[in-house]
């Protein structure tokens, strides 16, 4: 089956004695044993396994061409997830531009068991020098947040592999549609679900997805079900209901976010844009190589300094000033302070998530806030 297919038959309609075309939610924290204590039902308590994450699971699995996939209850739960799964004393190679929440893990929660470099890792000759006996991972993250980095997941994906390493990309920003990183040589793909997934700004959640069932795995499958932070059987509905429509979703932000880059990239008071899909985005090339399409995240430098980016934000109508991003509805941010005052980014970076609004809406608005 396509993936547009996928999405939308594959363990989402179920036999039933009622009939249901969408599957029921189940709530039932608990599943019945049989005379033999064995659970019939194939479930035997919701931390485990629930109907619900199963049906999640098993569509996630096949969108990223996956064996297995452990959903959590949140972005940030699943990354952690995968750092708890290590051995006391690993080192990771890490992206320098890498999602700050995670980041703030390694930096705060992990800094006393696993020691961490922070990489660019768009220059692959520079990662090899950073290997050491302890490294166990390289984690990568393509499209990068917020400077839109493209990693070449194929190229590093042999350095891991010549270096017996664990390769794990999050693909948040290009979502399952745009790129499955495990046909490009990544041993495990993490998603923040409530980004493109959800879609809808009103689910929470996180995934993981492995190429295959090995010792690694067991250990994420083992914190999963031991630590118990899923997502509930409703938050599991609401994200197989967005999924659906997930395909047609991202080709309109898709052409929504390439016209608006093309139009800001001309602008007299825009410094620079960072969206791959534009020839002048450094890493455009290795975008087209492994993407489908572009997506719907860019950011923008504003000529001047924070006050000016902040100043924009401020003056939109349409957009609306939050965090997060790959909801229906347009976003924007000043990044720097969301990440506080140990951020690299830069303080007139502004980062916008394009929804599916009428283009011609987003460029009139950005164009009043800018001018």
């Amino acid at each position: 089956m396509k993936t547009e297919t996928i999405a939308i038959h594959s363990q989402n309609i179920v036999k039933s004695a009622t009939g249901d075309v969408t599957m029921p939610i189940s709530l039932s924290t608990t599943f019945l044993r049989d005379e033999t204590g064995g659970y019939p039902g194939g479930h035997m308590y919701s931390r485990v396994s629930n109907p619900n994450r199963e049906a999640l699971e098993e569509v996630i699995s096949k969108l990223e061409f996956g064996e297995a996939t452990c959903a959590f209850s949140s972005g940030n739960t699943a990354g952690m997830t995968v750092f708890q799964a290590l051995k006391a004393g690993s080192h990771i190679i890490a992206p320098d531009d890498m999602y700050w929440g995670l980041k703030k893990q390694l930096l705060t929660i992990f800094n006393d068991v696993l020691t961490f470099d922070f990489v660019d890792l768009t220059e692959l000759d520079k990662v090899a020098a950073f290997i050491n006996p302890n490294t166990a991972m390289i984690w990568a993250e393509t499209p990068s947040n917020p400077l839109l980095k493209i990693t070449d997941i194929e190229a590093l994906g042999k350095i891991a592999k010549s270096n017996n390493l664990i390769f794990v990309v999050d693909s948040t920003f290009a979502s399952p549609i745009l790129q499955n990183p495990i046909l490009l040589g990544a041993d495990i793909v993490m998603h923040s679900t409530t980004k493109y997934i959800g879609g809808h700004s009103d689910v929470l959640g996180g995934s993981l997805t492995t190429a295959k069932k090995d010792e690694f795995w067991e250990r994420i499958l083992n914190v999963q079900q031991t630590g118990g932070a899923v997502p509930s059987p409703f938050d599991c509905f609401l994200l197989l209901r967005s999924i659906k429509t997930l395909a047609y979703r991202i080709k309109g932000h898709c052409e929504n976010a390439m016209k608006l880059a093309e139009y800001l990239d001309n602008h007299p008071k825009v410094e620079a844009v960072y969206y791959p899909g534009l020839t002048s985005h450094k890493q455009h090339e290795i975008a087209k190589k492994q993407m489908k399409d572009f997506g719907g995240m860019m950011s923008i430098l504003v000529k001047g300094d924070g006050d000016n980016a902040r100043k924009v934000v401020n003056s939109v109508k349409i957009f609306a000033q939050a965090t997060s991003l790959g909801g229906v509805e347009s976003l924007i941010e000043h990044r720097a302070s969301v990440e506080g005052p140990d951020t690299k980014t830069p303080q007139n970076l502004v980062r916008i998530s394009v929804g599916l609004e009428h283009i011609d809406d987003l460029i009139a608005d950005l164009e009043q806030a800018l001018g």
